[in-house]
């Protein structure tokens, strides 16, 4: 069996890899990734891409034809992928998380591929209100990102035949230790302001919804879509989560202080409504794949962000501004001459 994951090199692809090499340990596992955030290590004890055998540094637009030369399988990771990015390269968002997904699987299909699953995003169902959203609910996409996913989708389920099996995977919001953290998720920023500065500060009125998943349990996930019946040749959209995990953003904060004691919270009440607010029903990915379901706890992973981020000996009250979160990243690279407006390498990066 030969894998192929595309951004293994972001915050999810690590722990991707890891449970991918776990589960199929005779498969050939590729990666795939513009190594933009290679750099952005956290308390790794090896560089993560060692648990693979073969890594392409390329551009998912333009991807090397070797990379799909003999391929099982395609889990589809690489995206821009936040709202805060998409809106600061709006078009490069909508040519990388739809057009060059839709023409990597059509790429992959027509090279003899038989699978591929996709990391969507419950994030599609924008502002939503509080009854939980099934797969068959309309969606309100507000943002590039979210709109760039649902397209994706939909282009990806033309593709779908008794040759070519199409996973979507509608995740909750990531949360959770990574070898490559990211801090510009709700759960982690929480965290990481209340060791930082011991308060955390609730941008919004706190009340609007988020549905949660660690990445641990997303890896899990995909694990599951890559031994889905063969059989099954309806391309698949499916929330993935765990219903208990809908939480409003002041009951994170409220959390965080419990696992954290001396920890305040400070809720801007003046602030608008975030329109982005969703709850989710995970009741099919329950049903279908029950021994794949989410394991870990809200408690136990702020518990394990706080223990990481101490042992980084994290201390950084402006980490907003810091490389622990992504957009400041793809900024600096740009000032600094090594991408251009697409976010493609320049040659004077290569000349580093």
């Amino acid at each position: 069996m030969r894998i192929l994951v595309t951004g293994n090199m972001g915050y999810v692809g690590p722990n991707v890899v890891r449970q991918l090499r776990l589960a199929f340990p005779d498969a050939i596992l590729v990666g795939l990734d513009m190594g933009y955030f290679a750099n952005v290590l956290t308390d790794a004890a090896i560089l993560p891409e060692c648990r693979l055998d073969e890594q392409y540094f390329a551009d998912v637009r333009r991807p090397p034809a070797s990379a799909l030369q003999n391929l099982d399988a395609i889990v589809h990771l690489a995206a821009i992928s936040n709202d805060p990015m998409g809106r600061e390269f709006e078009q490069v968002t909508f040519e990388v998380n739809h057009r060059a997904t839709v023409a990597l699987a059509a790429a992959a299909k027509t090279a003899g591929t038989s699978r591929f699953v996709f990391a969507s995003s419950c994030s599609v169902y924008g502002a939503a209100g509080d009854e939980p959203r099934t797969e068959h609910a309309t969606v309100a996409p507000l943002t590039a990102y979210a709109k760039s996913k649902i397209l994706a989708e939909q282009d990806l389920a033309r593709l779908a035949d008794e040759r070519f099996q199409v996973t979507c995977l509608r995740f909750a919001t990531a949360c959770g230790m990574s070898e490559r953290l990211r801090l510009d998720l709700v759960v982690n920023d929480f965290v990481a302001a209340a060791v930082a500065t011991k308060q955390i500060r609730i941008l919004s009125d706190g009340t609007p919804w988020r549905p949660l998943i660690h990445i641990r349990d997303m890896a899990r996930a995909i694990e599951w879509a890559l031994r889905r019946d063969r059989s099954a040749t309806e391309p698949l959209t499916i929330n993935v989560g765990d219903d208990n995990w809908n939480f409003q953003v002041r009951d994170l904060a409220k959390a965080v202080s419990e696992v954290m004691p001396g920890v305040d919270i400070v809720i801007n009440s003046e602030a608008r409504p975030d329109a982005r607010s969703y709850r989710v029903s995970f009741e099919q990915f329950r049903r279908l794949a029950p021994s794949h379901q989410p394991q870990e706890r809200l408690h136990e992973t702020i518990g394990e962000l706080a223990e990481g981020l101490q042992r980084m000996r994290f201390g950084d009250e402006n980490f907003r501004q810091s490389k622990f979160i992504r957009l400041n990243v793809l900024s600096e690279l740009r000032a600094h001459g090594l991408l251009d407006a697409a976010l493609a390498w320049t040659p004077q990066a290569a000349a580093r």
